[in-house]
């Protein structure tokens, strides 16, 4: 018991790190914030914490023997995150700020596209990993899977919800245009440097 106390702690230390720093989900969520207001980034908040936890139960439940059968499915969707990245990128970078009455065909990231996100978000699958294989002994089979997809419940929507909030605030210290779009490009250059770990493991 006293083992499996220490690997619980050592679990949630490991899950509020890697969630609390910062990462294509946390880097979009306070551009969004930022952009759109809080408001408008709810679904994309909901999108990256339900969508990331079905993902921990997915993988954690069997989902990912596929992957360790078929490594080409890893590597696809490696480089189509990678891909992905880029394209929002570039989308971040030339977003101003959102006025009232404005038909902005774009808008925030929905519910869906966050979900969907997940799958080909590196930092998600490093997570994911670590979860499901570091941290297994954290109870018997299927209750570890279940405890771990709780704890990517709670801190992820306490962190999603912290990094949306950040962007929201600097919306009164941002006020110009000009400001918004270079805060909008400093982040989406840190986007791209988040792809780093990608190609360096190629």
């Amino acid at each position: 018991m006293m083992m499996a106390n220490s690997l619980f702690y050592a679990f949630l230390a490991f899950m509020v790190v890697m969630y609390f720093t910062p990462g294509p989900n946390n880097i979009m969520l306070m551009s969004s914030g930022l952009t759109y207001g809080f408001r408008r980034t709810i679904p994309h908040i909901v999108g990256i914490v339900l969508g990331f936890a079905f993902m921990v139960a997915a993988v954690g439940l069997g989902l990912g023997t596929v992957f360790l059968a078929y490594p080409i499915l890893q590597t696809i969707l490696k480089y189509a995150g990678a891909a992905y990245l880029i394209y929002l990128a570039a989308v971040i970078a030339f977003a101003g700020p959102a006025k009232p009455g404005d038909a902005d065909v774009r808008g925030p990231m929905t519910f869906w596209g966050a979900a969907m996100f997940q799958w080909i978000n590196a930092k998600g699958w490093v997570i994911v990993i670590g979860t499901i294989t570091a941290y297994a002994a954290i109870a018997r089979f299927p209750v570890n899977i279940a405890i771990q997809t709780l704890i990517s419940l709670l801190v992820g929507t306490v962190s999603t919800v912290v990094w949306a909030f950040f962007g929201t605030a600097l919306r009164p210290v941002l006020t110009s245009e000009r400001l918004v779009r270079a805060f909008n490009i400093v982040m989406a250059l840190l986007l791209l440097a988040s792809l780093y770990p990608v190609f360096m493991d190629a």
